[in-house]
Formats: C-alpha cells, structure tokens, sequence
C-alpha cells in the first residue's frame, strides 16, 4: 500500500506552492496555472500535495505536533538547505540532533510545520 495524497489548508496557496517548489522540489500539476484557492504539486514518487485556501478571515491552525517531513541524503543536504533558508531570510532553528534523525522544524508559508531531517 502507498500513501496516495495529503491536503493542507493554508493562507496563501500561491506562496505555499512556490515554496515548496523552490525548496522542496515538488512539481506543479499545470505550469502555467496559478490557483488562489486551490492547486496540486508532486513529489517524487508521485504523492499527491493538494493546497487548498482556508476560509477568509479564518486563522489557519493545525495540531501542535502536526507536520509534515522531507527527509534528506545526507546530513549535509539537512544543513545546506537549513543554511539556504535562513540566507532567503526565513527564521527557524539550526539542525541537531532529536529522535534518532539530523533534523530541523519551521513554519513554512501557508501556516504549517515542515521537519527536515537525515
């Protein structure tokens, strides 16, 4: 069996999108196209991302522990793209050690915690 999608609301499906495009190397379903309330990326493997707008005027909140993870190569994969995301001006905490893995944790754009970890 394989996970097949995951949907996350966020506050801002354009930025999110770019996001985890940029950084993350999930590809667009279309291009060209550029959604404000909803939008579809891929990974890899093929896992279906879907973002989809909260309501206006409605703070995004998820579960304290909720996150989603992108596991790394190397260690050094976890500490470059740490290193990459804090030059790009996003605050977050520099990798360590935690729960057997090299890791880190931030908000990402959209109002959700990504894990990076090796």
């Amino acid at each position: 069996m394989k996970l097949n999608h995951l949907n996350l609301t966020v506050d801002d499906v354009p930025e999110a999108c770019r996001f985890l495009e940029t950084y993350f190397g999930l590809r667009p379903y279309d291009e060209g196209r550029r959604a404000k309330g909803f939008d579809v990326l891929f990974d890899d493997d093929d896992l279906v991302l879907t973002l989809i707008r909260g309501r206006r005027g409605v703070e995004i909140s998820y579960p304290e522990t909720f996150h989603i993870g992108f596991i790394q190569a190397t260690e050094s994969d976890v500490d470059e793209l740490n290193r990459r995301l804090v030059a790009d001006g996003y605050e977050m905490e520099a990798p360590h050690r935690a729960h057997g893995a090299w890791t880190f944790y931030f908000e990402a754009p959209g109002g959700f915690t990504i894990e990076v970890l090796c």
